[in-house]
């Protein structure tokens, strides 16, 4: 089955050609069915490809079909490995869940079929993009991911804040985007490929400066796709799209790409200390300040969307201080308890006829008692709760921070800190939706099969999921392979290095556990009693935050209004005057030089060929006299020719 891995990416890409060409004809009905079917597909083969590179001694598998760019040694093939396995489980799993959820969720949308083109086309470029062999394929499928959410986000484009929302999230991750590039070709100036089998036997080799300039680069890249700060203005205005998109954004691909990315580029970044400074730094940072937005916000879509910001921050954190496994393993579980609260919330909106504003909500406890309780258990896992998916990736991720080389207790305060937020700001999402009299005049309903079966089974994985990341549980049962720590360590822990999980005292991992357990729950019971007081904008730092630090408004007057009025004239007067200048005065020097051929062609050329055509009729002239075209005339000149020739040579001399 590991021969087939091509067709993973290939069946969706083939769903979304049928779709965007002729799914019209088709139907609505057979759209859905049709594309969840090809990401199911690709589920079943990623789940036989993992399981043959598990059996395999590398634990590895890379084919190449095409010298695609032989000039970069960037190749058109495919690597699998167990941390693409990963991430390839994750986007079709999640992503099949997401396309059935859709079914039920899309039934009374227009442009259904074109809905779900893009939706398996979103589906497709996320699997290139992990089950590429080398940093230029990778971009190809980062681009395409970039596009579909585009498409995605601004899928009601007859909707004023959906198009630009789409636009936002577009024009920003192109700032990334560029950074990426020029890393890309840093890495490949100096190290000569672009594989990234070759990229880390050589991460050694390269000049120190400029692969610190090449990460960096990567980093500002990883910033943009996965919302960190100062390029995650993008994400909470993606809400604009359908619910179903959130989930497939923020749970299984998009944002998750810059985690892999930094992942995949582990060993250059484990040897620049510096960058992953800066890499944990803005972890921590985003972490924090999102949270603390998350607390405020009343639109159930964009609490969640912070909530995606700051548990990305986690990620980057735990890539910073070099637990790459560790983040890999918490991009896993928060793939379950994420796209289960959207979808949660998705079932919130849906029985409430569109309503997002959690102050017009309240009393659905009763009313809606399935999704309460998946949103519980979501809420549970990504607070960390005790058991729960989030509790096992989540603490690991606190303890890596503090016991760490490259970690520091100042970033693991930061971390334990975020976590009280965390349930903080979950927990008011429920209580101020799920509890207290109803502040709505709706008649919610419960969400049909096509809805519920998907949320069933993620409330599954956001309990069990967590326990993959416990090596002593599959030693206790015999198999101590199938656990994250051991399973990622053929791609993060080198020959020579300690293994990723510190030897440490383990009563320090309980007590900072339990500190982080007890500010939770804290935090809960906090979240409950004052919920609806939160978010009242009576004092300044609650503006602060209702306003998002005013990071939008400064983007606005700086990048928007500032090149409008600013530099913008400047760069339209350059346009204008340079470049329109240069294409006019081209243009202009071809009109002028045709005008000046045309002179010459009418009053040279013209008039030299009438000369010429005066001097030849005026020379032929005593011819015209001779040669009167009448053969008696011409007789008449022959007889006296010819008597003239006999009189001259018969005269007497």
């Amino acid at each position: 089955m590991v021969n087939l891995v091509w067709l993973i990416p290939v069946l969706p890409f083939l769903g979304a050609l049928t779709m965007l060409c002729i799914g019209r004809r088709l139907g609505r009905q057979f759209a859905g069915v049709f594309c969840s079917a090809t990401v199911l597909a690709s589920f079943v083969l990623s789940v036989a490809a993992v399981a043959g590179i598990a059996s395999s001694p590398n634990r590895a598998f890379e084919v190449v079909y095409a010298p695609w760019m032989p000039a970069f040694n960037a190749p058109w093939g495919i690597l699998l490995d167990p941390l693409s396995g990963v991430l390839i489980l994750i986007v079709t799993g999640i992503g099949f869940l997401i396309h059935v959820y859709s079914i039920g969720y899309m039934a009374r949308e227009n442009g259904v079929p074109r809905y779900f083109g893009y939706m398996n086309l979103f589906i497709a470029l996320m699997l290139m993009l992990v089950l590429a062999n080398n940093y230029l394929l990778l971009f190809v499928g980062w681009e395409g991911v970039g596009l579909s959410s585009y498409l995605l986000i601004s899928f009601f484009h007859d909707r004023h804040f959906a198009a630009s929302a789409g636009t936002k999230a577009f024009l920003v991750n192109r700032v990334g985007d560029a950074a990426f590039l020029l890393g890309i070709l840093l890495l490949f100036f100096q190290l000569h490929t672009l594989r990234f089998t070759e990229v880390a036997a050589r991460a050694n080799s390269g000049d120190p400066a400029v692969l610190m300039a090449a990460c960096l680069l990567l980093l500002l890249g990883a910033t943009g796709k996965s919302a960190q700060f100062p390029l995650h203005v993008w994400l909470p205005d993606a809400m604009e799209g359908p619910t179903p998109v959130s989930a497939l954004i923020h749970a299984a691909t998009m944002v998750t790409a810059g985690v892999y990315l930094i992942a995949r580029s582990a060993p250059l970044f484990r040897n620049q200390l510096e960058v992953s400074a800066l890499v944990a730094a803005i972890g921590a940072a985003t972490a924090l300040g999102a949270a603390l937005v998350a607390v405020v916000q009343n639109d159930i879509k964009r609490v969640l969307a912070y909530s995606t910001i700051s548990q990305l921050g986690f990620m980057f954190l735990a890539l910073g201080v070099g637990a790459y496994w560790v983040a890999v393993f918490h991009l896993f579980t928060h793939a379950f308890f994420k796209a289960l609260l959207f979808l949660g919330a998705g079932s919130v909106i849906h029985a409430l006829g569109g309503e997002q504003d959690l102050r017009n909500m309240g009393g659905l406890k009763q009313k809606l008692p399935f999704t309460f309780w998946i949103m519980v258990i979501a809420s549970f896992a990504i607070a960390g709760i005790p058991f729960f998916a989030g509790f096992f990736s989540k603490d690991e991720i606190l303890w890596e921070t503090y016991h760490s080389a490259n970690g520091s207790k100042i970033l693991c305060a930061i971390g334990v800190l975020t976590s009280f937020l965390t349930a903080l700001y979950i927990w008011r999402l429920i209580t101020l939706a799920f509890f207290g009299p109803p502040r709505h005049r709706k008649h919610p309903h419960e969400a049909p099969l096509s809805m519920a079966i998907p949320m069933g089974v993620l409330a599954l994985g956001s309990i069990a999921a967590g326990w993959f990341g416990l090596p002593e549980l599959f030693r206790a049962f015999g198999n101590p392979f199938w656990s994250f720590e051991n399973w990622l360590s053929s791609v993060f822990i080198q020959p020579g290095l300690p293994p990723a999980r510190p030897s440490a005292d383990i009563r320090g991992e309980w007590f900072l556990l339990g500190i982080s357990v007890a500010l939770a729950i804290f935090g809960m019971l906090l979240a409950e009693k004052g919920s609806g007081r939160i978010a009242r904008a009576d004092n300044p730092i609650v503006s602060l935050l209702q306003n998002r630090f005013y990071l939008d408004d400064l983007y606005h007057q700086v990048f928007t209004k500032g090149l409008a009025f600013g530099g913008g004239r400047l760069l339209a007067r350059f346009d204008q005057g340079i470049v329109d200048g240069g294409v006019n005065g081209a243009g202009w020097f071809i009109r002028l030089a045709g005008h000046i051929s045309n002179w010459w062609d009418t009053w040279v050329v013209d008039t030299f060929v009438e000369f010429t055509g005066l001097a030849i009729r005026f020379a032929s002239y005593p011819a015209r006299l001779i040669e009167t075209g009448s053969l008696q005339a011409y007789a008449l000149a022959f007889a006296i020719g010819a008597l003239a020739f006999l009189g001259y040579y018969l005269a007497p001399r």
